[in-house]
């Protein structure tokens, strides 16, 4: 899905795109974007243990900061996803983070329609940034 997700970022031409694995991303990426996609598997109705440990690391050094970064998530969920959407929503607000889009969320194994919608959500916040929407 990120990869897929990146893709569509790609398409828009004047935007710097990093993708990071949440273990290797840190404060210096939060202050480098102009805007952040989060990815996530739905782990026991929550989100990834990766995901949240960025949050841990970045959270308070990030405060000083008053991001109000525009962000959006991707779930790839065997349940429901509302629960991952939920807990990154209420961590988001903290840092500020503001969400520019409900989340997208794809239900089940991962297929073509799935990629397809993780494309345009991508060229999506690429499109809004560079247009100044966000």
């Amino acid at each position: 899905m990120a990869a897929a997700v990146m893709r569509g970022c790609e398409t828009e031409t004047g935007v710097d795109i990093r993708l990071r694995c949440a273990f290797d991303a840190d404060l210096d990426d939060l202050l480098w974007a102009d805007g952040v996609l989060f990815g996530t598997p739905e782990n026991f109705g929550y989100m990834s243990g990766a995901l949240k440990d960025f949050f841990d690391r970045t959270y308070y050094p990030a405060e000083p900061h008053q991001l109000n970064l525009p962000y959006a998530l991707f779930i790839s969920a065997g349940n429901d996803g509302s629960g991952a959407e939920r807990e990154v929503d209420r961590i988001a607000c903290g840092y500020p983070l503001r969400k520019i889009s409900q989340a997208l969320i794809a239900k089940g194994d991962i297929n073509q329609a799935h990629l397809k919608q993780c494309e345009e959500f991508g060229l999506s916040m690429a499109a809004g940034l560079v247009m100044g929407i966000f």
